[in-house]
């Protein structure tokens, strides 16, 4: 794990987090065809929707990792997976609770699933702003 320096550029850190901000703006709605968002949710037959989504999101944050800390590049595999168990567990809870849109828990959980992923996307941030102030 990277270890965080007491002082971080602050400069750096928005930057990071304004990138992390649009690619989930990116990976999560815009480049999420039909197949990704319905086939990830199926009950079977949602592995290969679920890795191509989170395969985009994987390569944005290769890119952000390769343009301001290439030493954290490793954080694409992370957001991979991470991004992926998210995803798979806020589906197995919609399912096993069969929550609708009209329910306020349907949303509570979509917050929930949004609020891990941009928690997620800060820790990320935080590293490569760190790695990037230390170099």
């Amino acid at each position: 794990m990277p270890t965080i320096p007491e002082q971080i550029s602050s400069h750096l850190l928005i930057w990071a987090v304004a990138l992390f901000i649009v690619k989930h703006l990116l990976a999560d709605f815009l480049l999420q065809t039909s197949w990704m968002a319905q086939g990830k949710e199926r009950p079977h037959g949602w592995a290969k929707p679920l890795l191509a989504h989170v395969g985009v999101h994987a390569a944005g944050t290769l890119l952000i990792a390769s343009l301001m800390a290439p030493s954290l590049i490793w954080l694409a595999l992370l957001d991979f997976v991470v991004h992926g168990a998210i995803d798979r567990c806020k589906t197995l809870i919609q399912q096993r609770h069969h929550f609708k849109v009209d329910q306020a828990a349907y949303w509570w959980l979509v917050g929930v699933d949004q609020t891990l992923h941009h928690l997620t996307h800060l820790l990320f941030a935080v590293w490569i702003a760190a790695a990037a102030s230390a170099a």
